[in-house]
């Protein structure tokens, strides 16, 4: 680690090379360093008490003992007093939740768990001792309270053999037999369950061959709400659907959608919410399978005794998340996705206009509401997710998690528009390093977001602000296959990965050339998932690039067959492999012709990634090694897709600092 002193030093020295001037750089405030990300607090799981008046939510720092990421429970009122901090235990608790009233906070922890599963907790709002409600096997995957506080709705996988016996042979007969984080697949599934808080009694409540998820017991106390997919093999399709059930040992369950579109699937992670008059629900609705990914999600709402669902945002080409009804019921707020930006949009109940009630640079990440209150959660370029109350439709700060930024330096993110090679118009954005002098050209890094349907933002990107801090210059580029300009922009490269988006996020570093921004001759290029995978894509039809870092990337997706979890979207985009194998050796090409990439290039994976396996990593290296092409491989020993361990976190983003820096310059913090 470097010295505040040192930094000074190498910081001025390099001024001349990256175009920092040392006036800027000698600041009170300093650049952001690699060792700060120990210093991160995220702000997330915000649920209102029933008057509206509370917010509970988790804040998550960095364990350094036990290197790990650990969630406290808080609390804080929507009028701006003052916050409490409710937990301190050495236990990861999240998922906060008022037990029917004001006066109790649930929440979920593995604390003094001897299997690390999560049980259900309760602690008063006064403070003071948690008490431990459940001591199920395999722990509580997810729960919703009766209005009354009496019982809890659980969603609990159904028993398996003792963590503490010997090892059993893995029988494997279902379709999709993996899954990140959760591993091989089983006939194991996800089910409700009904406890009595007072006796601890625990009721069976739905069984069966598939998942029933997201319960919501709605305000009356009548019915519970769940999603689920009951097929005859669930699968082979991504057609959730909703359905309600009576609160009662025995009851049977009701469908409410039905149709062949991807309704409230939690993947998501955008629960159904009921009406205040618990007569309606407002959920998202997606697309058939055969659009995968790609579909839009538009807000619908379908009524609790079943009957015809009405898109109330049909008029809209964009994809809404986390709704939440308005105290009258009479509208629902919801987060809206559009070019760049998630904004907090207002929808009437019967449909119609949608009102921008936060509009702007901002990305909301999180809508709570209760009674006539709102609340978000949002973040800019240079303010990590806070909590904030909606006040007569404008924003008011509640948490301050990460006050420690106002003394550092961060860099802005300005907006841009390409042209890419057929003419159409791409949208990204560039960031400028850290006391960057205008017309100097810098070093500059070219990163590619996943998905692919997912976008750049304006949100808070720590990457880019690291890399920003480190004397270089960040592109991104959202290219056809992104969300955010609608359902043709994202379908543009359904069965054609790799041709249209190469095109596309080039244009980016062409225009930062043109605009004496970017240095021709120091440009790199990188991502992770299919940020990754687009790096294996572009550096297979471009040699300009001096450094490349592709995470969790596939560049074999023909030898991917049935390693991953995405067995069912990869048939129904690609065909059978037997079928269809020009399609398959298409998206293949930066492995069967690995002999085009001259770029030195970094691979990063994790070993327990079942998302993008480790072994496509393996494979675009072992490539490049027998080509004699500059390579590495890193990979993460026990980590899936998404890296967690705090460690791993800070080592890979000083491989990124360091692999670009090695190859075409930037500075030393």
């Amino acid at each position: 680690m470097i010295s505040p002193r040192t930094l000074r030093g190498a910081l001025a020295a390099y001024a001349c090379i990256a175009g920092i001037t040392p006036a800027r750089a000698q600041q009170s405030r300093r650049p952001l360093t690699v060792a700060d990300m120990r210093r991160f607090q995220q702000v997330s799981d915000a649920r209102m008490s029933p008057s509206g008046e509370l917010i509970a939510y988790t804040i998550s720092s960095v364990d350094s003992a036990h290197d790990r990421s650990s969630g406290d429970i808080w609390l804080a009122r929507w009028d701006g007093g003052r916050a409490l901090r409710l937990t301190y235990g050495d236990g990861d608790e999240h998922s906060p939740r008022f037990a029917g009233s004001d006066r109790a906070i649930s929440f979920l922890s593995s604390r003094g768990d001897s299997h690390d599963s999560d049980q259900l907790w309760l602690i008063s709002t006064d403070g003071g001792e948690a008490q431990k409600l459940t001591s199920v096997k395999g722990g509580v995957d997810d729960y919703s309270w009766s209005p009354d506080g009496k019982r809890v709705v659980l969603a609990l996988r159904d028993s398996s053999a003792d963590a503490d016996s010997a090892p059993h042979p893995i029988v494997i007969d279902r379709y999709q037999f993996k899954h990140d984080i959760e591993g091989y697949l089983d006939d194991h599934r996800l089910h409700l369950w009904l406890l009595d808080v007072a006796t601890r009694a625990l009721t069976q409540l739905t069984s069966g061959n598939h998942d029933d998820m997201m319960p919501e017991w709605s305000p009356d106390g009548s019915l519970i709400l769940f999603s689920s997919k009951q097929q005859k093999d669930p699968d082979r399709s991504d057609n959730w659907d909703l359905y309600v059930i009576a609160p009662t040992a025995g009851a049977t369950a009701k469908q409410l959608t039905h149709n062949d579109l991807d309704d409230a699937d939690p993947q998501w992670e955008s629960r159904s919410v009921w009406s205040p008059d618990s007569r309606e629900i407002a959920f998202l609705e997606g697309g058939p399978d055969s659009l995968l990914y790609f579909a839009l999600q538009r807000l619908a709402i379908v009524p609790a005794a079943g009957g015809p669902v009405r898109v109330v945002t049909s008029t809209l080409d964009r994809s809404f998340v986390n709704p939440a009804w308005s105290g009258d019921g009479k509208s629902i707020y919801a987060a809206l996705e559009d070019d760049g930006a998630t904004i907090l949009a207002r929808v009437p109940r019967e449909g119609g206009t949608v009102t921008r009630v936060l509009d702007g640079r901002r990305v909301v990440a999180a809508v709570a509401s209760a009674g006539s209150y709102v609340a978000i959660i949002q973040s800019t370029v240079t303010h990590p997710d806070e909590l904030f109350a909606i006040d007569r439709d404008s924003a008011r700060q509640i948490t301050s998690a990460n006050a420690w930024l106002s003394d550092i330096q961060l860099a802005e993110e300005e907006p841009i528009t390409t042209k890419s090679k057929d003419g159409t118009d791409i949208h990204g954005f560039i960031m400028r390093p850290v006391g960057y002098k205008s017309g100097t050209r810098v070093p500059t890094i070219l990163r590619l977001h996943g998905g692919p349907v997912s976008e750049w933002d304006y949100g808070f990107e720590l990457s880019w602000q690291l890399l920003a801090a480190h004397g270089f210059a960040v592109v991104g580029m959202n290219p056809r296959g992104s969300s955010g300009r609608g359902l043709a922009w994202a379908k543009t490269i359904y069965a054609h990965w790799g041709e249209k988006d190469v095109e596309d996020v080039l244009s980016g570093v062409d225009y930062a050339v043109a605009h004496g921004i970017a240095d021709p001759e120091r440009l790199g290029v990188g991502g992770w998932s299919y940020g990754g995978e687009l790096t294996d894509y572009v550096i297979a039809s471009d040699t300009r690039f001096k450094a490349a870092i592709a995470g969790a990337g596939i560049g074999n997706v023909l030898a991917g067959f049935g390693t991953d979890q995405y067995v069912r979207e990869y048939t129904d985009e690609l065909g059978l492999p037997w079928k269809n194998l020009e399609a398959w050796l298409r998206v293949s090409y930066p492995f069967l012709h690995a002999d085009r990439i001259v770029t030195p290039t970094l691979f990063m994976a994790g070993d327990q990634d079942y998302n993008v396996p480790l072994q496509n990593s393996e494979q675009m290296y072992q490539a490049l090694r027998s080509l004699g092409v500059e390579t590495q491989l890193v990979i993460y020993p026990g980590q899936f897709h998404g890296l967690t361990r705090p460690s791993f976190l800070a080592d890979r983003m000083q491989r990124y600092i360091d692999w670009y820096g090695k190859h075409f310059g930037g500075s030393k913090r």
